[in-house]
């Protein structure tokens, strides 16, 4: 984008200095109203007061306009992360045109207009470049967002001394398989622990993509030194998984969380009875 500086220019230079005030106050009402007066208008119009003195910038010297560029983006991912559409985000850039056109309109001036026209192209440009930098700053959060859920949707959890849990809940793809080695070899790591029990009765169905992913899970912590254990197998699951002819080798399966913390405590050395009057009695084996 390059000013030259014809006639029509150089006067429209001189309204927008000459009327700054002016100009930026239209502006600024006009924007509010473009994003339903959500914005914070103090706010708001600093950034407009700053992009239309970067604007000027770039009229009176004319070729680099990446101050204005920068501004524009700032504006940009600011407008996405406060919820704002990019239609209304670019509107607040076009709506510039018409607090300007105000002043040509009280001049009559053949000149005036057309320094608005060439204005009003570069508008146009700069109302694109804000549109495509919105579009791409709210990829970027929902992707920020989706990492995080994947995060939260993923704990490790201490059952017993030695033992760690990792409840899943949902589907179980690549990207949320690593998350689950990561987070379960990390725990390992942290808590020094032999056993895992990885839940799987929050997954909604097992196919054999599923069954890869968890197999990848218990190698991973294989080569940590820790042994898993999937609980969670339901009648369901365990027809699928017949009937898909997966093999889960020497893994140990059990169809609840409950079968598998008490195997996993007996593996620890931990003895597990249940007296008559239903209360568990939980003890160490000795040697």
């Amino acid at each position: 984008m390059t000013a030259h500086g014809d006639a029509g220019q150089l006067r429209m230079e001189e309204l927008l200095r000459a009327q700054e005030e002016t100009v930026l106050k239209r502006w600024i009402d006009l924007a509010g109203a473009t994003v339903s007066g959500r914005a914070d208008r103090s706010v708001l119009a600093g950034r407009l007061r700053e992009i239309y003195q970067a604007l000027m910038q770039f009229i009176g010297e004319g070729g680099d306009a990446s101050d204005l560029r920068g501004l524009l983006a700032d504006l940009s991912r600011a407008q996405a992360r406060e919820g704002f559409t990019p239609s209304e985000t670019a509107a607040v850039v076009f709506s510039l045109k018409e607090a300007v056109y105000g002043l040509v309109e009280a001049e009559d001036d053949a000149v005036a207009l057309r320094g608005y026209i060439w204005l009003a192209r570069h508008i146009d440009d700069l109302g694109l470049i804000t549109f495509e930098t919105f579009v791409s700053a709210r990829e970027r959060i929902i992707t920020d967002q989706a990492e995080q859920l994947l995060e939260l949707s993923t704990p490790v959890v201490k059952l017993w001394d030695g033992i760690l849990a990792v409840p899943l809940v949902g589907t179980l793809d690549s990207a949320r398989t690593q998350v689950v080695m990561e987070k379960l070899l990390q725990g390992l790591v942290e808590t020094g622990s032999e056993h895992a029990v990885i839940d799987i009765t929050g997954v909604p169905a097992v196919d054999t993509q599923v069954a890869q992913h968890l197999l990848k899970a218990v190698v991973a912590a294989r080569l940590m030194g820790a042994e898993c254990v999937i609980s969670g197998i339901r009648p369901q699951i365990a027809h699928t998984i017949v009937t898909l002819g997966i093999e889960f080798g020497d893994i140990v399966t059990k169809s609840s969380l409950a079968d598998a913390l008490a195997y996993a405590l007996r593996k620890s050395g931990v003895q597990v009875t249940q007296r008559a009057d239903k209360h568990v009695v939980v003890g160490l084996e000795r040697a």
